[in-house]
């Protein structure tokens, strides 16, 4: 049996098992024993931001096929039956699959498959015009399966066509970046990650892709890419279009603006998670890309991480993070086309960082995370924002936590994602800890957040 069948095999085997167990938990994440009314309406994020690039494709989705990689029990397959002309979705699982069948039996433009193995051999070349796969590559254990898929993606895509996906992307053991490509992990500041982060590749935490690796595939199968969002996140989007050109040699772009990509003015802090800008650029030839399109900021050439050409506005957005040390004030800002030719320079309104101030975002049960302040399995799931600590293991001892006058254990930090500092924190709650309302009190280092109310369960 070769390499690709056993993991196949194993796939299969495990998602059956997680099926026929809790299908929509494994799913959506959200708590166990979902109702089919909250099981969809968690694919509210998911489906706006698939939607976010239907622009992309060319002509209206109500006129195109689009294919689902790891559809499971069919919960974007369903709502995205009302956009497209035809929705079909693949799954390893056929557990999965029945069910997805189950849910799409009054729509008959929308199907579900078994999948034949890491391919899609029941689709034609050029046949399809959006193919889409969210929370599946991140739980694939092989790195060359993966790589399977997305070339087979580019494969049944249609010249023109749209993919967008979703990866895991949290940094490998020995994953440092090159020099040529280091602009890409370039994080305003963000800290660094450590390999432990990484977990063990099975067919729950999977393999992670670089941002780096993700634009090398998409220049070596000819992919137009325009957008990479979540560096160095479990959820790393991308989106790009098949049939990629150079650019026009007669090509001059000129920056008619600057502002912050996050909020309403124009200054741009140097670091942190509001350290992104949009340039508003005229003259941008539409086949540009984030693989022919470099951002010099003050003499520091970086990697955008969005572009949208306009053609029809004879304009263009291009969204780049600031690199790490950028000074403040006016800085100059200069956008870089393969072959040398550059724009002439614009001024950017760079501000001091912010002091980080840590916030706690969310407090719930540890596994049902739609419980909200209900506690259902003794554990709890903390989120805290802007913390200035970058070692999980430094956070954890300066860290704590009591419920009523009990300290609670230390806690297993985990970050959530760099740019925002964002850390989660997971806990347990001791079993002398006796059923019904308690309050939770917590601090990071000086820092005491607000009282939670919460309520024991069980």
């Amino acid at each position: 049996m070769s390499d690709l069948a056993a993991v196949n095999r194993r796939m299969a085997a495990d998602w059956n098992s997680r099926a026929r167990e809790d299908a929509e938990y494994y799913v959506a994440f959200g708590r166990r024993g979902q109702s089919p009314e909250e099981f969809f309406a968690s694919a509210e994020d998911v489906l706006r931001t698939l939607s976010d690039d239907y622009h992309r494709l060319a002509r209206p989705t109500s006129e195109c096929q689009a294919l689902e990689i790891g559809c499971g029990p069919g919960r974007l397959l369903l709502p995205l039956s009302h956009d497209f002309l035809q929705v079909t979705g693949i799954d390893v699982s056929s557990e999965m699959v029945e069910m997805a069948c189950r849910n799409l039996s009054d729509r008959p433009n929308a199907e579900a498959r078994a999948a034949t193995g890491s391919d899609l051999a029941d689709f034609g070349d050029a046949s399809i015009d959006f193919v889409y796969s969210y929370a599946v590559f991140q739980h694939i254990p092989s790195r060359d399966v993966v790589l399977n898929y997305l070339r087979e993606a580019v494969r049944v895509l249609r010249p023109g066509g749209v993919i967008k996906a979703q990866v895991n992307s949290l940094p490998r053991p020995s994953a440092a970046p090159s020099a040529e490509t280091a602009g890409w992990s370039l994080r305003a500041g963000a800290p660094p990650r450590t390999p432990a982060q990484s977990g063990d590749a099975d067919t729950w935490s999977g393999v992670s892709f670089s941002a780096e690796e993700i634009a090398e595939f998409c220049l070596e199968n000819d992919l137009q890419l325009f957008s990479l969002e979540g560096f160095e996140t479990q959820y790393l989007w991308f989106c790009a279009r098949k049939s990629r050109e150079g650019l026009p040699a007669d090509a001059q772009p000129h920056i008619a603006g600057i502002a912050n990509s996050f909020t309403p003015d124009r200054l741009v802090p140097q670091s942190g998670r509001f350290a992104g800008a949009s340039l508003w650029v005229e003259k941008l030839p539409r086949q540009a890309d984030l693989n022919n399109v470099r951002v010099e900021i003050d003499g520091v050439s970086t990697a955008p991480c969005y572009v949208r050409v306009r053609p029809e506005r004879a304009s263009a957005q291009v969204n780049v993070f600031l690199p790490p040390e950028t000074r403040s004030g006016a800085v100059p800002v200069r956008l870089m086309l393969e072959g040398g030719v550059a724009s002439p320079p614009a001024a950017m309104r760079v501000t001091p960082s912010a002091p980080l101030i840590p916030r706690l975002l969310s407090v719930s049960d540890g596994v049902n995370l739609l419980s909200d302040l209900a506690i259902e399995t003794r554990t709890l799931k903390l989120q805290i924002e802007e913390v200035p600590f970058d070692d999980p293991a430094e956070i954890s001892s300066r860290f704590a936590a009591q419920v009523g006058e009990q300290p609670l254990p230390p806690a297993d930090v985990f970050c959530v994602d760099p740019l925002a500092r964002r850390y989660e924190l997971n806990l347990e709650l001791p079993p002398s800890l006796s059923p019904g309302p308690c309050r939770l009190t917590c601090s990071l280092d000086a820092r005491s957040f607000p009282p939670v109310d919460l309520e024991i369960r069980a």
